[in-house]
Formats: structure tokens, sequence, C-alpha cells
């Protein structure tokens, strides 16, 4: 059971750290779309390659910062049944759904993605602007990359779940960041 729990924190803490350095991409993507607003409206000048770093910095935050908000439990559910449980429903309700949808579903994205990621990586595919960002291959292999985390939170979601139903239960997620774990 050590060796489990040891398992849940280190994927938590893998996730808390992608998480709080994927925010910063929000700090970097704020400021990249006021500089577009005020170079075309103020100065009159456009730039793809500013724009497309828009699309990058927002799919990497997105993409990269999934596993964050699943160990935070921030994604949305149905919360008819599980709001009011009892924690050992919740539990079975955390184990089964990441079992039977989360991880199949995340193994789907990476055996189907692979190959679509490799494909870009073996002609170091770029933009199809000329002056766009030459590195879509970059912002393809981050399919990749949500896939692994999400896959290794719901992971850590279930194994939580199974110490819950064990009668070990470990901390709630909230409390698993680097300074409390």
């Amino acid at each position: 059971m050590n060796a489990l729990a040891s398992l849940v924190r280190g994927i938590d803490r893998l996730n808390e750290g992608v998480g709080r350095g994927a925010a910063w991409l929000t700090i970097l993507l704020v400021l990249v779309q006021f500089v577009v607003v005020i170079l075309r409206y103020v100065f009159g000048v456009g730039s793809l390659w500013l724009q497309e770093l828009i699309v990058y910095l927002h799919a990497f935050n997105f993409m990269l910062g999934s596993g964050y908000t699943l160990l935070h439990d921030g994604h949305v559910r149905v919360d008819i049944l599980y709001r009011g449980a009892a924690m050992r429903h919740k539990a079975w309700v955390d184990l089964l759904g990441s079992i039977v949808l989360l991880i199949p579903v995340c193994v789907l994205i990476f055996l189907y993605s692979y190959p679509y990621v490799a494909n870009a990586w073996a002609s170091f595919e770029g933009s199809e602007e000329t002056s766009g960002i030459q590195a879509v291959f970059l912002l393809k292999t981050v399919i990749l990359a949500f896939a692994v985390l999400v896959g290794l939170q719901a992971l850590s979601l279930a194994a939580r779940s199974l110490l819950r139903l064990l009668g070990r239960p470990l901390a709630d997620s909230s409390q698993a960041t680097p300074e409390h774990a």
C-alpha cells in the first residue's frame, strides 16, 4: 500500500508542477494578445507569427493543464448523484470512471494520435504560411503529453479511490500540492 500511495503522490506532484507551469503561459498569452491588438489597431501592423503564437500558447495551456484540473477536481461531471454522495460511493464512481472511461480514452487518444504526431516530426511540419511558426510538430506533440498527463492523473485518481475503499485514504487532491505532499 505504501508503494501505491507513493505512486499517487508522485503523479500528483508531476501534474501539480506541470499545471502550475502551464498557468504561467496564461500571462504570456495575455501579453502576446495585448501586443497583437496594439500593433494592429495603434500601428496598423499585423503579425501572423504572433497570431499563431496565441494559438500555440492556448493549446499548451489547455492541454498541459488538463491533468492539473483533474487533480483538483475541476473537470465537468454530472453532479446529480455524486455531489451529495457518501465518500465510499464517490470512491467507487471515481475508481470505475477512471478504469472504464478515462484511462481507455487516454490510451485511445495516445494510440490514434501517435502516427499523426510522428508524421509531423518526420517532416518537421511547420505552418502553411511562410511567416508563421515553423513548429507545428511541437503543437501536435502536446496531444501526446495531454494523453499521458491525464492518463497518469486518472491512474492516480483510481489508486486514491482504491486506497479509500480499503480504508487507507490519502489527503484530498487539493492538499496534494508540493508544499503539503
